[in-house]
């Protein structure tokens, strides 16, 4: 897969205040989260694998040093590799099913935007997927949003949450089980083969 380094300005402090949870990975999920803003929206979905900063630093030192990297600065810290841009023609849910990540990688992470309606809504929605898909895209009280969701090997989660109505750094929302369905998807992508 190609290994393009995502951007990889701080966070500011405020967004990871109060966390209960990981703050590598929420720091992480936060600068995907800032870096699929930048390309708008109606994108694809993106996957990234998420390596130990310090070891990146030791195995890949020129590619570290390309991206302005070194292990005194950046210990304890994940770096996202964003991975070859995925068949839009695919459901992302699809595609984790078919991954498994090699032990370098610390974690993961994707992008997804998806259509949201209010739950009054559920009881109009046709069963046939390609009705629901168009019933949600015409629905007047429709929402997007683009979720970040990212897992590591040692169980932590962390997700972010932008709607489009809502479309400023300020206001996108995090915590740790935002979408469970996803996060359950990745965390998979991480077991191995011999468990």
């Amino acid at each position: 897969m190609d290994e393009t380094p995502v951007d990889e300005t701080p966070v500011p402090p405020d967004q990871l205040a109060d966390l209960d949870v990981d703050p590598a990975l929420a720091a992480a999920v936060l600068e995907i989260e800032k870096h699929a803003s930048e390309a708008g929206w109606d994108q694809p979905a993106r996957l990234f694998a998420l390596v130990d900063t310090a070891q990146l630093v030791a195995h890949e030192p020129q590619l570290a040093a390309a991206m302005g990297l070194d292990d005194s600065s950046e210990r304890g810290s994940l770096t996202s590799v964003e991975q070859d841009q995925l068949d839009p023609s695919q459901q992302l849910e699809r595609v984790l099913e078919t991954i498994t990540w090699p032990a370098q990688v610390t974690g993961c992470a994707a992008v997804v935007e998806r259509l949201v309606l209010p739950p009054e809504a559920d009881a109009e929605l046709p069963e046939d997927p390609d009705e629901a898909a168009a019933y949600a895209r015409e629905h007047p009280a429709r929402q997007e949003l683009r979720m970040v969701a990212g897992v590591t090997r040692d169980g932590s989660r962390y997700c972010a949450m932008r709607f489009r109505s809502h479309d400023d750094d300020t206001k996108v929302v995090g915590g740790a089980e935002l979408v469970p369905a996803l996060l359950e998807l990745l965390d998979a992508t991480l077991t191995d083969d011999d468990q």
